[in-house]
């Protein structure tokens, strides 16, 4: 596995760990469609939070949420509504929200770790 892909799969774990340690309920992890895949499908109290994932070693090549933009959220909007469809018990009734962690930093287990809510 390369590098990146190893680091990246770190800052997916770190942030994973961040939202079970504020209650979340972690649903999914990794979840692929035919249109694409979310890095972490969880329950904030009764919110269905899609969680884009970005982890970097540095900001020399921008922050990582400036990879977020309204191209991508779009994309993380449709599979979301995928999502949805496809476990409909665990989402029905749920208002749905989009959420990114960036994870900043060489080793993820000590990287930055920044949270922003609902992305809009």
């Amino acid at each position: 596995m390369a590098q990146k892909d190893v680091l990246g799969r770190a800052g997916e774990d770190r942030a994973a760990a961040h939202l079970a340690g504020r209650g979340w309920r972690l649903l999914d992890r990794n979840w692929r469609c035919r249109q694409g895949e979310l890095d972490i499908v969880a329950l904030d109290g009764p919110d269905l939070v899609v969680v884009e994932v970005k982890t970097r070693r540095t900001i020399g090549f921008g922050h990582p949420l400036e990879a977020v933009d309204e191209r991508k959220r779009a994309r993380l909007w449709r599979l979301a509504m995928a999502w949805a469809a496809a476990h409909p018990e665990l989402a029905r009734g749920r208002e749905i929200r989009l959420d990114a962690v960036a994870v900043i930093g060489a080793d993820a287990a000590t990287a930055k770790l920044e949270h922003v809510v609902d992305l809009r």
